[in-house]
């Protein structure tokens, strides 16, 4: 049993999933990671094995067809998963992102319509805020949803869904016309249907190619073009126009709980590959793990993977208690994203020369850890919800 990233308090059940997991990515996802990251394939194969395992339907409730677990579950089963290959990781992060804000903002049709197919991964979801000039203003969004009898048209353009092209299901936030002061009370989130694929899927709906990355492959990233796609009012979550920020917001603190999750897998794996190597490779006539400069990088990459691992898991039981945990959540995505970098290049560092070489499994490493230090805000990001949290909480009297 491997010392790091171990986690106190679980149940049997829990137990038994991560165990299960465990096995599935060391035989069925890492001897398979390299060569389909480098051709930018789909994993088709290891997606039909998490359905065949329920993984989709983790944390739908019971009721729905789900296995009714907790975010903690689905955050160490994550870590898990992205420890093998991250990109897998990141089919099914968009998925429960959509799932989470169907359970606790749709209403009970819309529960009744989607998760059972959900829990199944029959239907799979995907999210949308961002836009081609957006960045980090969420209540600048441009793109809008007009009322048209009971229906509503949406025009504009949205930017990185990741599975835009294989989910069937988008949860995408738009601006309408409320009327109110400030700006991020003129949004709202509709479900948006559609066929999976590229091209025109639907009706004035334009799902183009996938975008080429510099990491993050086989997973597709796509932008999603609407001109005048007509979308029924009853497909609004929850029913609430202008609440789709907030929903938003509830369903990214899940979201950032996952990204931390994966920066702490890729740092384990990272962290394994420079231990297995440095007691492999020899200079001067021991291994170089026997030499005290390999060996306090060691020491410093292993204290910066159990660290993240406890803020990751403390964050993750704070929202499944039902508190807030913007703070923690943020604290949790900055530590374990910066340290995810470093630890990944401590170990391309150890690995030498080689670790350039696409044979081995850190150069693939190198290139997905950058991708967490802006995904589901940057760090400047989750400095500023820090900050504005502590001083809500320190604010003096």
């Amino acid at each position: 049993m491997a010392r790091l990233a171990q986690t106190a308090g679980l149940t049997d059940v829990q137990e038994e999933i991560l165990s299960t997991v465990r096995s599935f990515v060391d035989k069925e996802i890492i001897p398979h990671a390299t060569a389909l990251e480098h051709a930018d394939a789909y994993p088709q194969d290891i997606v039909d094995g998490m359905k065949e395992m329920g993984l989709f339907g983790l944390t739908i409730p019971e009721e729905y067809g789900g296995l009714g677990e907790s975010l903690l579950t689905y955050a160490l089963v994550v870590e898990q998963i992205a420890r093998g290959w991250m990109s897998v990781s990141g089919v099914i992060n968009t998925h429960f992102i959509v799932a989470y804000m169907l359970m606790h903002h749709g209403t009970d049709e819309q529960k009744q319509r989607y998760l059972p197919k959900m829990a199944l991964g029959e239907t799979r979801g995907s999210f949308s805020m961002s836009e081609p000039d957006l960045g980090s203003d969420v209540a600048a969004i441009k793109t809008k949803a007009v009322a048209d009898g009971d229906d509503f048209v949406i025009d504009g353009a949205k930017m990185w869904l990741t599975n835009g092209g294989t989910s069937n299901l988008t949860a995408v936030l738009v601006k309408t016309d409320e009327g109110a002061e400030k700006p991020y009370q003129n949004l709202t989130t509709f479900l948006v249907e559609k066929p999976t694929g590229y091209g025109e899927v639907a009706p004035g709906l334009i799902v183009p190619g996938k975008i080429d990355k510099m990491g993050y492959k086989g997973v597709d990233t796509t932008e999603m073009v609407f001109k005048g796609h007509k979308v029924a009012g009853d497909q609004i979550l929850g029913g609430r126009r202008g609440a789709g920020f907030a929903q938003m917001m509830d369903g990214v603190e899940v979201g950032r709980v996952n990204v931390a999750a994966r920066a702490c897998g890729i740092s384990i794996r990272a962290f394994e590959l420079a231990a297995e190597y440095a007691q492999q490779r020899s200079t001067f006539g021991k291994p170089i793990a026997q030499h005290q400069a390999i060996a306090f990088k060691l020491a410093e990459m292993g204290t910066k993977v159990e660290a993240a691992h406890h803020m990751m898991v403390n964050a993750a039981r704070l929202k499944d208690r039902g508190e807030r945990n913007d703070v923690e959540a943020g604290m949790a995505k900055l530590l374990a994203s910066e340290y995810c970098a470093e630890v990944t290049q401590e170990s391309f560092r150890i690995h030498g020369g080689y670790g350039y070489s696409k044979e081995y499994e850190i150069e693939r490493l190198m290139r997905e850890a950058p991708f967490l230090l802006i995904g589901e805000g940057t760090s400047e990001i989750q400095k500023t919800i820090i900050s504005r949290g502590l001083l809500r909480d320190y604010k003096l009297r």
